[in-house]
């Protein structure tokens, strides 16, 4: 009998105060009933709405049936399938969610912020803001709708509200500020109870960005929004809100920094200061600021967590004595410390991604102190202690000032980021192609603390444009992103709108370089959206995203002119191509104009296909023609009548192959060839930067030369990416080169050992050496295409689809090669057999197994 399981709404892992009003719903369905296929479905929700059988094979993201929800409005559903053998499946589980406040006159809170006179310089002290009020009977549930002009942790009663870490994240303030709904019921008790929050300046007021930064980037008064809705069981409703009843006073956090750590006091916490009773006759009352409930908008996407702690692998000693722990792994979060000594002793904890000349190498992380400092109680038991409003790149920790000896089960380190769940594996033969592959999951996870950023360590941390474009594939198939993404693009459209153009970076934060379009980087206005598409098979996040992805094609067409190139103006070009000089990164092979072009053709083929899907006809007939009229001028301006290219580099080869930008048959196969002559003459070696990198190996695979992109992947000269491997990477670096065969740091100020944009290469293994990739949007056909080779004996990944898990995995035995491949319910798969690559065989849901004769020519080479 099918089962249906997992039913969702939207793309919401926390189904508490959601912010759509009509949800749509996805279930996966499980049955061991051989070619079972879906013909219909029942959906009923627990107001009494039910739809009766509905014809139709969807079982992602089906339209919401009922009404609409309004605020604070909770609803369940469960769903039936019907197959078309007749059999009837069981009713799913009952699922619910429960909307936030989706009007701005739900709003009552204004903001209560810290008076003037105990506000510190930026990254300052974080303060304490609190009330008190009485719960006038039994409590049958209470809300907290919660966010925050910079960062906070609530409390009520002494208790933490949530597990949220720098809460409520970075979006663009003046457009947009997430909130997030609290279930607190539990922690109120009739009579009187005590809310109460620290307010650090977080993104809002402290330091953003490199080259010094700038501080006050949305505003200078940090301020806390909280509504309490309390509903008794008499019916019987209290709202307590952010109002002139807040008190302010200073507390133990005496500096709290994104980059340079924070200083906790523990002698200046009040006792108490978060319950009923306390004495708060001494405080400051807080100001009452208005602010814009219109811009409060509930998450699509999970907060940032806590997601798991890793013990010292290594206790080391320094050159000059100093203690430095080795955490085996260059890891985001914080450490937590468990400390007995004196009152008033401090402990500082300096943290750094590795080791130069044996002690710890801080110039990478250029203004960024990365330092934090406990100043201890004195308590007769253990004291224990972490950041909550910084968070540090690092894999090595100096301990400095630790009363007595440390154990090292003192220290551990908290890894923190979105809370994203995995939904994608890959593994083979090759240690150290797991290792690489498991280097790109923890640059990811590094990375994604509420935003997609470019590294996790130094004074930047920023939403970089070009790094996602090309690291989207990559994310969308590891972790569920669809949530996440879609936040990030929202902040995209809207700093768009407001800029004139895609921003280098969003959030955006005027620092070294003005707002304006860049190739490659602005194109993730168009790139990341139908990627999103592309994995998820949702059509509304290409129809909010639609009116920011035409907007940058026509203003990049009207840049390039009737010409169709686009030749003028600031290009990062192929960014860190590996023949940059460390101080000049621009300094590529591939000329400027020639990536911006291609990437014009790429986008408005692009955008024509999404005009198409959306049923815009005009739209998809305009950017079908002005994509032509691109690629027709690329190729007349770049490319010879024998193929080669004006740049005589692997990444124009690959830009002008991957992007379908050589319309002549002959043309392209020789310049095919000669992107395999460039790199064979490169020694196997990586001769591309950002741009080129992702593609490399496509186009290789593309070219039919598939053991020329094997042997790119297993180089392990530098640059290559097992050379990082080689040094003891665990994630991936910024530059091929990052450190230097002889343990020093490039001497590059732009250096970073956890970057992920060239780590963008796992996607070409999950799609191209297991074989695993999207055949229909959201995975609705599976495309199994494995390339063997490398001399690799095995390889497979697995990617929960939204239909379900997917599986492919391959084994050579002898002469001939056995191909397993799992078929989520609701999919089909088109499966190609290495023996016949252009002969697919179609299969249903179930799991096949297949053989074929094959031969490696890398058996050759050994």
């Amino acid at each position: 009998m099918p089962h249906v399981t997992a039913l969702t709404f939207e793309h919401h892992r926390d189904p508490l105060g959601i912010g759509e009003p009509a949800p749509r719903l996805s279930w996966t369905v499980t049955t061991d009933l051989p070619g079972w296929a879906q013909r219909g479905y029942e959906i009923e929700l627990d107001d009494g709405t039910a739809t009766g059988v509905i014809e139709s094979d969807q079982s992602v993201l089906v339209a919401w049936p009922g009404s609409p929800l309004g605020s604070r409005e909770r609803r369940a559903a469960l769903v039936r399938a019907h197959g078309r053998d007749g059999s009837v499946s069981e009713w799913s589980d009952w699922s619910w969610a429960e909307t936030g406040l989706l009007e701005p006159a739900d709003w009552r809170a204004r903001a209560a912020a810290p008076p003037p006179e105990l506000l510190g310089p930026p990254d300052g002290p974080a303060l304490l803001l609190r009330r008190e009020f009485t719960a006038r009977g039994p409590v049958a549930r209470a809300r907290l709708y919660l966010t925050a002009h910079g960062t906070y942790e609530a409390q009520i009663n002494g208790r933490v509200v949530g597990d949220d870490v720098l809460a409520p994240g970075w979006s663009s303030y003046h457009h947009r500020l997430r909130y997030r709904t609290h279930d607190v019921t539990d922690l109120l008790a009739q009579g009187p109870n005590a809310i109460g929050a620290t307010l650090a300046d977080g993104w809002y007021r402290g330091r953003i960005g490199f080259g010094g930064g700038r501080t006050g980037v949305y505003g200078d008064r940090p301020a806390l929004i909280a509504q309490l809705e309390i509903t008794y069981a008499d019916g019987g409703t209290d709202v307590i809100v952010t109002d002139g009843q807040w008190r302010c006073a200073a507390g133990p956090v005496t500096a709290a920094s994104l980059y340079d750590g924070e200083n906790h006091d523990a002698r200046r916490e009040p006792p108490g200061w978060s319950r009923a009773g306390f004495d708060d006759g001494g405080w400051l009352p807080a100001d009452v600021l208005d602010h814009a409930p219109a811009r409060l908008v509930a998450p699509t996407g999970p907060p940032v967590r806590r997601q798991e702690s890793l013990s010292p692998s290594a206790v080391l000693k320094g050159p000059d004595g100093e203690t430095i722990l080795d955490f085996g792994q260059n890891l985001v979060g914080r450490l937590r410390i468990r400390v007995q000594g004196p009152a008033g002793h401090v402990v500082t904890l300096r943290h750094a991604e590795v080791l130069e000349d044996g002690a710890l190498s801080l110039r990478p992380l250029r203004h960024a102190a990365a330092v934090d400092r406990y100043t201890l109680r004195g308590d007769d038991r253990p004291e224990e202690w972490e950041p909550r409003f910084t968070t540090h790149g690092f894999r090595y920790a100096q301990v400095d000032g630790w009363p007595g000896d440390l154990d090292p089960n003192a220290v551990e380190a908290v890894v923190c980021h979105t809370d994203m769940e995995r939904a994608g594996w890959f593994d083979c033969s090759d240690p150290a192609l797991n290792r690489l592959h498991e280097n790109v999951v923890w640059s990811m996870r590094g990375n994604v603390v509420d935003v997609p950023t470019d590294c996790p360590q130094r004074d930047e941390r920023l939403g970089w444009t070009g790094d996602i474009q090309v690291f989207a594939p990559t994310a969308s198939f590891l972790y569920g992103s669809a949530g996440m993404l879609g936040s990030w693009l929202a902040d995209l459209a809207a700093e768009h709108s407001e800029l004139g153009t895609v921003p280098h970076y969003v959030p955006w934060v005027n620092l070294r370089y003005p707002a304006e379009p860049a190739a490659a980087w602005g194109d993730a206005a168009v790139v990341v959206p139908w990627t999103l598409h592309q994995r998820y098979g949702d059509l509304d996040l290409l129809r909010a995203q639609y009116p920011s992805m035409k907007a940058w094609v026509d203003q990049i067409a009207g840049l390039a002119g009737e010409s169709r190139l686009w030749d003028e103006g600031f290009q990062f070009g192929d960014w860190l191509d590996p023949t940059a000089p460390p101080d000049r990164p621009f300094e590529a092979r591939t000329e400027p104009a020639l990536v911006a072009t291609a990437y014009l053709a790429y986008s408005a083929g692009l955008l024509a296909e999404t005009a198409a899907l959306l049923g815009r006809t005009d739209d998809d007939r305009h950017y079908r023609q002005l994509a032509g009229q691109v690629r027709a001028a690329f190729e007349a301006a770049y490319v010879s009548p024998d193929g080669t290219m004006t740049s005589d580099s692997q990444s124009a080869y690959a830009l002008a192959l991957r992007f379908g930008l050589i319309q002549d048959a002959g043309r392209r196969a020789e310049a095919g060839r000669r992107l395999v002559e460039l790199v064979r003459a490169n020694g196997h070696r990586i001769g591309t930067g950002f741009v080129g990198t992702p593609i490399i190996c496509d186009a290789l695979t593309d070219a039919g030369a598939w053991d020329d992109a094997y042997r790119l992947l297993l180089q392990t000269e530098c640059p290559s990416w097992l050379y990082a491997v080689t040094m003891g990477a665990t994630t991936i670096w910024e530059r091929w080169d990052s450190l230097l065969p002889d343990g020093s740091v490039n001497p590059g100020e732009m250096t970073s050992f956890n970057h992920y944009a060239l780590g963008a290469v796992a996607d070409w293994m999950h799609r191209t050496v297991a074989g695993l990739a999207p055949g229909a949007p959201g995975y609705r056909k599976l495309l199994v295409r494995p390339r063997p080779g490398g001399g690799l004996s095995r390889a497979g990944a697995a990617h929960v689809t939204p239909y379900g898990r997917a599986e492919v995995r391959w084994e050579r035995r002898g002469g001939s090669l056995e191909l397993r491949v799992l078929v989520p319910q609701g999919t089909t798969a088109d499966v190609y057999l290495p023996a016949e690559p252009d002969r697919p065989v179609q299969v249903g849901p179930g799991e096949h197994v297949f053989t074929c004769a094959f031969r490696d020519p890398a058996d050759d080479l050994t």
